[in-house]
């Protein structure tokens, strides 16, 4: 056939020229180290000028321009306009920081570029160790399966996709739900991180099939209301089969009362699955384990490593107790992925069994390197020092006249507003938003935004080991001083 002819000149995507690759790769490790030390003296974030969005639209190149050209454009349209999220002064939603080690491991995989769902090779044992790793951190046994994913949306998806496989009234993989004989229920706080009503949604529960539960004064879990709501949906003729607990929630960073739900659920025979994305992490220190104490105790786990423990997107985790009902949950033989005795079809575990994806990228390693690099004492200290910058923040915040205090400060998250007496809620809301934007777009600080009882506040979210305490200073004194401002100004305040 004409366009299938093999005489044609064959091609590689190869450099040409590996030392003129060589160079330019020297050159842009060198520019990104530059970058990184640098961090401090470029603003936090800053909008897209027209050039560079006009250039994000340019028509599909259909002939080389040459790694040299894709650099440079890369350095001028891409490089100078990121989240922020490296820079000591973010603070926004719960994103962490990433390392040098960490980025350079990333070009490590990637170069050896394996695809880690399965076969004989060395990536899926550097992943095994890496989760034991983890079992070790956290406290969890070690016979329990695990995965590495995304983050924690996707840890949250795989763990209640066992739990529902698990406790289900039927064989839910084979039949689907449509032939379970009572409708199934999971029970979370209303501070649940939206992944699970996405989950729910996704595993054919339905978001009705979440009971939100309330929570009390510290936005916890209403252990009392709980147990009330599992009477009375199993006197409705509805199926309990499993409670999330929150280990540090998104909007305040509150821990559940974890021992109290381990019981509840061992007492009742429901499923204990804790969202831990950033807070389970505080098990490595000594200073604060005892406020995830219970989280052990967990059928399933999920948290992130990208937060805080500070290493590059994507880098999440779900541990789970029952390594047969986590396999049961995915495994779905094919004779194209024979699984064999010897050869490159070997292999101890098929990470593909475990998880959503057969196609996999070297996650691990990055986890590898920083964790050998740094050690967990060091990992330790640091989450200990985001903590105590949460309350030296929330401290600045209680002492200045202008600035309120809008949550308990659990781990790492402090959430305040700018206030002033003669205004209304609605007043006070959208002067805080405006504060919240223009701080951002001033490139000062990024923090996002969370309500609370119907208030607008600020958070803090402190997930950076870059951040010191002068850059909380700063970010007080800049809330402060444009809430002043914008109250001089006042009624002509929004964002």
């Amino acid at each position: 056939v004409d366009h299938l002819r093999w005489d044609r000149p064959e091609e590689t995507l190869d450099p040409a020229d590996w030392d003129a690759f060589r160079t330019l790769a020297h050159r842009a490790v060198d520019d990104m180290v530059t970058y990184l030390a640098t961090v401090r003296e470029r603003p936090v974030w800053q909008p897209l000028p027209a050039d560079t969005l006009e250039a994000l639209k340019a028509p599909l190149p259909l002939e080389p321009q040459g790694a040299e050209r894709a650099y440079e454009d890369f350095r001028r349209f891409i490089l100078p306009y990121p989240l922020g999220n490296i820079h000591p002064r973010f603070w926004g939603w719960v994103i962490g920081t990433g390392t040098p080690l960490g980025a350079l491991s990333e070009y490590l995989a990637a170069t050896m570029n394996p695809n880690v769902g399965g076969a004989e090779h060395v990536a899926p044992h550097v992943e095994i160790q890496v989760l034991d790793w983890c079992k070790q951190m956290l406290g969890y046994p070690a016979d329990s399966s695990g995965i590495l994913v995304s983050g924690g949306s996707m840890a949250n998806f795989l763990g209640l996709a066992v739990a529902r496989d698990a406790r289900a009234e039927i064989a839910v993989g084979e039949r689907g739900l449509a032939g379970a004989p009572r409708p199934m229920v999971l029970y979370a706080s209303s501070e649940v991180h939206n992944s699970v009503k996405k989950a729910a949604a996704l595993l054919g529960l339905g978001r009705a099939g979440v009971r939100i539960v309330p929570v009390d004064t510290a936005f916890k879990i209403d252990v009392v209301a709980l147990a009330g709501a599992i009477r009375a949906d199993r006197a409705a003729g509805l199926y309990p089969f499993c409670v999330v607990g929150n280990a540090g929630t998104v909007n305040t960073g509150a821990v559940d009362d974890l021992e109290r739900l381990a019981d509840l659920c061992v007492s009742e025979d429901l499923w204990f699955h804790v969202d831990g994305a950033f807070g389970a992490l505080a098990a490595l220190s000594p200073r604060l384990r005892h406020k995830v104490r219970g989280m052990e105790r967990a059928d399933s786990l999920a948290f992130d490593l990208h937060k805080w423990m500070y290493m590059p997107y994507e880098a999440g985790c779900v541990l789970v107790r029952d390594a047969a009902h986590h396999r049961n949950a995915f495994v779905s033989p094919a004779d194209y992925l024979t699984h064999a005795t010897r050869g490159t079809s070997s292999g101890e575990i098929w990470f593909g069994d475990y998880g959503m994806q057969l196609s996999r990228g070297f996650r691990a390693l990055k986890v590898w390197m920083s964790l050998k690099e740094h050690g967990v004492d060091r990992y330790a200290r640091l989450i200990e020092q985001n903590a105590s910058q949460a309350h030296y923040l929330a401290h600045q915040v209680e002492r200045h006249p202008d600035l309120q205090l809008m949550a308990p400060v659990e781990l790492n998250i402090v959430v305040f507003r700018f206030h002033a007496a003669r205004l209304d809620v609605a007043q006070l809301n959208a002067l805080n938003e405006t504060i919240l934007i223009d701080l951002q777009e001033r490139g000062i600080a990024v923090l996002t935004s969370t309500m609370l009882h119907g208030r607008y506040a600020m958070r803090a979210a402190i997930v950076n080991h870059r951040s010191r305490r002068e850059d909380f200073d700063l970010v007080v004194e800049a809330v402060a001083a444009r809430g002043l401002e914008l109250l001089a100004e006042y009624p002509c305040i929004g964002p």
